[in-house]
């Protein structure tokens, strides 16, 4: 068949789908249908391992060092380096590291506003990926040193209102969201960066619920780690 003619007979064929409703489907930006695309984070999420989650057999917190190491030998633990680039207003009581006062405006979890006052802290200062959830997922297999710049890294490290924080535990986001629906985008994008750096694993509710919520903002970034909590 010669180009002029093959090409004839792919118009026809279009044109009697086009009459049938039975267009070929648009694959679209991620080649799944819709014409969705695929950000940055929701590429991350698809790179994950996909598995079940491993017993939390031999799981404690000393596991990953003692809290708040001085990882990046400035001299400052790692809660003061988190609050000093996540607090407002911050008032040092040593004039170099540590953090006497401050706010956290636009709280990641509720959107409210929550002062500091060391001694007296409504702030905690979570693992996005918790601990224990990491252990499941492959931290029971690395040596001490990598669970200590894990339980360390600013990437998986933000200041938020501390009772809720508390009631989120050990979840990952198959059982648990941020109350304030604006930042979920910002907190997956947060877990998906955080597990493709350490390579850990999402089970596949978790890796169904963190597509769900990319879905909504399907060009979502990942973080750095010099970047505040808040979906700013």
């Amino acid at each position: 068949m010669s180009g002029r003619a093959g090409k004839g007979a792919a118009v026809a064929l279009a044109a009697l789908l086009s009459l049938t409703g039975c267009l070929p489907e648009d694959k679209g930006g991620d080649g799944h249908g819709g014409g969705t695309p695929s950000g940055p984070a929701m590429s991350a999420v698809a790179s994950l391992t996909v598995k079940g989650r491993a017993p939390k057999t031999g799981y404690e917190r000393a596991a990953f060092g003692s809290p708040w190491t001085d990882t990046d030998d400035n001299h400052c633990d790692t809660r003061d380096d988190i609050l000093r680039r996540d607090l407002s207003g911050v008032r040092l009581r040593d004039g170099r590291c540590e953090v006497a006062s401050g706010t956290l405006t636009d709280d990641p979890y509720t959107g409210g506003s929550v002062r500091f006052v060391r001694g007296h802290s409504k702030i905690d200062i979570d693992h996005v990926v918790a601990l224990s959830d990491a252990w499941q997922k492959g931290a029971r297999a690395w040596d001490r040193d990598k669970r200590v710049a894990f339980a360390n890294d600013p990437l998986n490290l933000i200041a938020v209102d501390a009772a809720t924080n508390r009631g989120k535990g050990d979840s990952d986001a198959a059982t648990w969201l941020p109350p304030d629906k604006g930042y979920r985008c910002a907190y997956v994008a947060r877990q998906a960066a955080v597990k493709k750096k350490y390579e850990l694993w999402v089970t596949p509710p978790e890796r169904d619920a963190m597509k769900r919520v990319l879905g909504t903002c399907p060009g979502a970034k990942v973080p750095s780690p010099s970047e505040r909590g808040s979906d700013s």
